[in-house]
């Protein structure tokens, strides 16, 4: 597990809440493995309380199983609320790329062109987590360019579970295609085509199917029967 640094002002259950969210969705906790709260507590320097409520609220959102008796385990990964997840996003971006085509400027053009560079240079490191982490901003940029900053939280609170798709992808080299479709939508930003735009980013979001049948037959054990 990851054990991220504590923010000064991060209260022990937001903190406990984030560790765990960045371990479960990046696979370090592994779908279907069981974790310990006085593990956890030891590893993070929490009492047992903020990491007891931080399983909660993750067992509420469907990342953890709370089994009486049997204790607690990271949930395996379930196709069918992914695809829920993929059908939000979806919607939500190809709504904001449209709108980020009418109010594009030169300083975010140049800030997602450097995006794309960084992204590069994680594909040529093989640094997976990284990669989705700058994956993830480069689509952030599009919603704050559009001004639809509170959609892309709404979205991002939504995508939890394909993200943990989204980072398997990215560790096993399945994400080959994302670099081209990033600059496939930078081509259409600049050029203020918003049926371009639209098209480039409803073909970005659902070439996972492809991915996801080579993930769940590398990864089998990590996915709901």
């Amino acid at each position: 597990m990851i054990i991220l640094n504590r923010n000064s002002s991060e209260t022990a259950r937001s903190y406990a809440m984030r560790v765990l969210l960045y371990n479960i969705i990046h696979v370090e906790l592994q779908p279907g493995s069981a974790v310990s709260e006085n593990e956890l507590s030891s590893a993070l320097s929490l009492s047992r309380t903020p990491i007891r409520e931080a399983l909660i609220e993750l067992n509420r959102i469907g990342l953890v199983e709370i089994l009486p008796q049997r204790g607690s385990y990271i949930s395996k990964i379930n196709y069918a609320i992914v695809e829920e997840s993929r059908f939000v996003r979806l919607v939500m971006e190809t709504a904001v790329i449209k709108l980020a085509c009418e109010s594009i400027t030169d300083d975010y053009l140049l800030a997602l062109k450097q995006n794309i560079e960084q992204q590069k240079a994680c594909q040529t490191t093989k640094d997976g987590d990284r990669f989705l982490e700058i994956d993830n901003e480069f689509h952030r940029l599009i919603f704050e360019c559009a001004g639809k900053m509170w959609s892309y939280h709404f979205v991002e609170e939504q995508m939890v579970h394909f993200d943990r798709l989204r980072a398997l992808a990215a560790k096993s080299g399945y994400a080959k295609s994302t670099i081209p479709d990033h600059e496939d939508i930078l081509y259409a930003l600049k050029r203020k085509d918003a049926e371009m735009a639209e098209i480039f980013m409803t073909r970005h979001l659902t070439r996972y199917q492809t991915e996801k049948t080579e993930i769940m037959k590398q990864y089998p054990e990590y996915f709901t029967k």
